[in-house]
């Protein structure tokens, strides 16, 4: 039997030699010959010709014995795991045979890629229980495993992370892979990495179908070659719809405090009002002076001017037997400001809503990206409003919603409530009768301000996400 194994894992072998192709250069491929013509059941109208191809010039496959390539044949888990072995060798060496050096007379072919792989810590050691497995078919979910840690992050990084974990999470994407699926999160992983992105409209994986040639040839030169990778075409946009959203779900729930003692206290507990979608908030105060209510609204105006998303923009104080009541509107507004907030988040939502249903907003946008898109309809979408007074609506992000015109605080409120409908958070920095955002942006602060970007004949991007020593900087030389 040692001797029959032997035989058929040398003939394995011998089906797939190739030469040693060119020196991978840091973490990428070098493609060492061009394709002419080689595999005579090849066309350029052929199911994954230009991966096939690939394979053919990174020096990983030469074709079958007969001058052809078997697009449709299957392919056995030796020959899956020789091909990653392969792999793992141009990346690890520059050369796709660095496995042979495992080859021992008694052990020739798949198993000399099978101990390499093993010890690079590719493949764990019971990964082949029995030897004539090498033999049987592939299955999809077998070559997701075998090919999931053949290269490192840095060389084949995630791409499409939110994108594949919300798709799959709906169970809309990908369903036929779940947790009891063999391998599922190598499976998820190559569509990640956009390795995979299916074999519908569905993104199913057929976790248990055989392999082909050309599906594996797919995979493994997505794998080098970054030009190559694909993404899921999906339309995940009714997942991310804001519409019913309201002003109280964009503020982080605070504690109320019945007589705050310091500012954090104060700002919990209005942060506790505005999450509970009131106006009003309750305190007890039974010997506050006339500058001490002074100076308590002034403080609650400043936090109001860090959620100035919200539309609130002026506070009456009312006293009585030790009770203080601080009452918020929009300046202007009067009895209408919840009808006027209710209005612009119901506009917020429907920008954000059709940015996405267009496209221009997608899954695989950073922060930044996203920040930028929201920058862009804000200065596209407004003008600012010279005339305003004190009292004027242009100061709440209503007026830029419903008339295309505000002053500072109101294109920050705007642009504040767009960027919170994308989870992503932000407040304000106040220099003087100045206000711009600051934002946290793929874990790093910026500043954007959408006012002075909108304020020539073009969008000025000097004031988008800039360095907090970059924005002061700039704000202190244009108001100079």
């Amino acid at each position: 039997m040692k001797k029959k194994l032997s035989a058929l894992l040398l003939a394995v072998c011998l089906l797939l030699t190739v030469p040693p192709a060119q020196a991978a250069q840091e973490t990428g491929f070098t493609r060492g010959r061009t394709y002419a013509g080689e595999f005579s059941d090849l066309t350029p109208e052929s199911p994954f010709y230009d991966n096939v191809t690939a394979l053919y010039e990174y020096g990983l496959s030469n074709g079958k014995d007969d001058g052809s390539f078997g697009l449709g044949d299957p392919v056995t888990l030796g020959q899956a795991v020789i091909f990653a072995g392969r792999v793992r060798g141009l990346y690890r060496t520059g050369d796709a045979e660095t496995a042979l050096a495992y080859r021992h007379e008694t052990t020739p072919g798949a198993l000399a890629y099978l101990r390499y792989l093993q010890a690079e810590g590719v493949l764990e050691a019971d990964f082949v229980k029995d030897y004539m497995d090498f033999y049987e078919p592939a299955s999809r979910a077998q070559v997701a495993h075998v090919l999931a840690g053949v290269l490192p992050e840095e060389a084949l990084p995630s791409v499409h992370d939110e994108l594949v974990t919300v798709g799959h999470s709906s169970r809309r994407f990908i369903p036929d892979v779940d947790e009891y699926t063999p391998y599922y999160r190598d499976i998820l992983d190559l569509y990640r990495k956009g390795v995979s992105a299916g074999s519908d409209a569905a993104g199913s994986f057929l976790p248990n179908e055989p392999i082909t040639r050309g599906a594996l040839a797919a995979m493994l030169t997505r794998m080098l070659d970054p030009a190559l990778r694909v993404r899921p075409q999906w339309d995940l946009s009714h997942l991310y719809s804001a519409a019913g959203t309201t002003l109280a779900d964009l503020v982080e729930p605070g504690t109320y405090s019945l007589a705050p003692a310091s500012a954090e206290e104060l700002e919990s507990s209005l942060r506790y009002m505005l999450a509970q979608g009131e106006d009003q908030i309750m305190f007890y105060y039974p010997s506050l002076s006339e500058p001490e209510a002074r100076r308590l609204m002034d403080q609650s105006l400043a936090v109001m001017k860090a959620y100035c998303e919200q539309g609130y923009n002026e506070v009456l104080c009312t006293r009585g037997a030790g009770l203080v009541t601080l009452s918020f509107s929009a300046a202007g507004a009067g009895k209408r400001t919840q009808e006027y907030r209710a209005a612009a988040m119901e506009a917020a939502a429907a920008v954000h809503d059709r940015l996405w249903d267009e496209g221009v907003l997608r899954l695989d946008m950073t922060d930044l990206e996203k920040a930028r898109v929201y920058y862009d309809w804000i200065c596209a979408n407004c003008t600012y409003d010279y005339q305003a007074g004190d009292d004027s609506l242009s100061h709440i992000p209503y007026n830029l919603f419903a008339n295309g015109s505000a002053v500072c605080d109101g294109y920050t409120g705007a642009y504040n409530l767009l960027l919170k409908l994308e989870g992503i958070p932000c407040s304000t920095y106040i220099q003087g009768d100045h206000i711009w955002t600051v934002a946290v942006l793929d874990g790093t602060e910026y500043h954007i301000d959408a006012t002075w970007g909108d304020s020539g004949s073009e969008i000025s991007y000097d004031y988008f996400a800039m360095t907090p020593r970059q924005s002061l900087a700039l704000h202190a030389k244009q108001s100079a």
